[in-house]
């Protein structure tokens, strides 16, 4: 059985903690047989434990805390700490795990209440399970998410070789806000989610680079934003803005100026793996 679950962009911009987007890079746990203890076979160095303090086996554990110990297979191409929801693909995954081991008969909607519940907020947790642009809110312990189709789009993502911890990236974050100025980053939020939903990505775009939710308190974590965006905007992207807490940088381009942005970030971003991405429309799923 293998359990495959995709990476995801969080945010969007204005977003902030509720919007989601599923992609096509994938965290892939395959289980084998029972043994005496957990084992997780990776390659994915010595600060991902391969027993049964991993994250995926902690969360299985936590729902299912009777389950055999298994032999497991981690295969990941979502890269930690760089906002492309690393750890929402490892607590879904041994959820999805508990689910099959101990045949909890999940629902979508209950799996993207325990993953919000554990991570704290839904824009991950909700688009990784359920595929595609997933708007969600999490209201105490109720989670409420919606998906919709995203416009066609070239979806490239700039990942610099640093780390930016989630932690650090949101202690920069405001404790309060004006009315006026909450108001405001409301209502660009809404005309964002409302141009996508009209498959409007260059109105989209524009709201996504006046969010006032985080991308500028975040900036000077950043530097490589501003960059990104002038490079971007000047060979017709739609829109550039923060992956999740970053550092990775997401750049929305018409499909046909795809390959010849790529390039130049390439060119420019000689430090960072630069990608393309398409998204993922399924979300979680289990081959059996």
């Amino acid at each position: 059985m293998k359990i495959i679950v995709p990476g995801t962009t969080s945010n969007l911009g204005p977003g902030f903690d509720s919007c989601g987007l599923a992609l096509n890079l994938y965290l892939t746990l395959e289980v084998g047989d029972e043994s005496e203890s957990w084992v997780i076979h990776h390659t994915l160095g010595e600060s991902i434990p391969n027993d049964e303090t991993n994250l995926i086996v902690q969360t299985a554990l936590s729902l299912a805390p009777t389950i055999q110990p298994r032999n497991l297979w981690m295969e990941s191409e979502i890269p930690a700490t760089r906002g492309l929801g690393s750890s929402s693909a490892a607590i879904i995954a041994g959820i999805e795990l508990a689910n099959q081991l101990a045949e909890l008969k999940l629902s979508d909607e209950e799996k993207v209440t325990i993953a919000s519940n554990l991570e704290g907020h839904p824009d991950n947790a909700a688009p990784a399970i359920l595929g595609d642009f997933v708007v969600a809110a999490k209201i105490n312990d109720a989670v409420f998410a919606v998906k919709h189709v995203f416009p066609d789009t070239g979806i490239i993502a700039v990942i610099p070789n640093h780390e930016l911890l989630t932690k650090e990236s949101r202690d920069v974050l405001p404790k309060k806000m004006a009315y006026s100025q909450a108001v405001k980053a409301s209502s660009i939020s809404n005309v964002m989610i409302s141009a996508v939903l009209a498959h409007d990505l260059a109105l989209a775009g524009e709201m996504m680079e006046n969010d006032l939710w985080h991308e500028n308190y975040r900036k000077e974590l950043v530097p490589h934003l501003s960059q990104i965006r002038n490079l971007a905007k000047e060979n017709g992207a739609y829109a550039t803005f923060l992956s999740g807490a970053g550092s990775t940088v997401l750049v929305l381009v018409p499909c046909l100026k795809v390959k010849e942005l790529e390039e130049l970030l390439k060119e420019t971003f000689t430090d960072a793996t630069v990608k393309k991405f398409n998204v993922d429309r399924e979300g979680l799923r289990v081959q059996k």
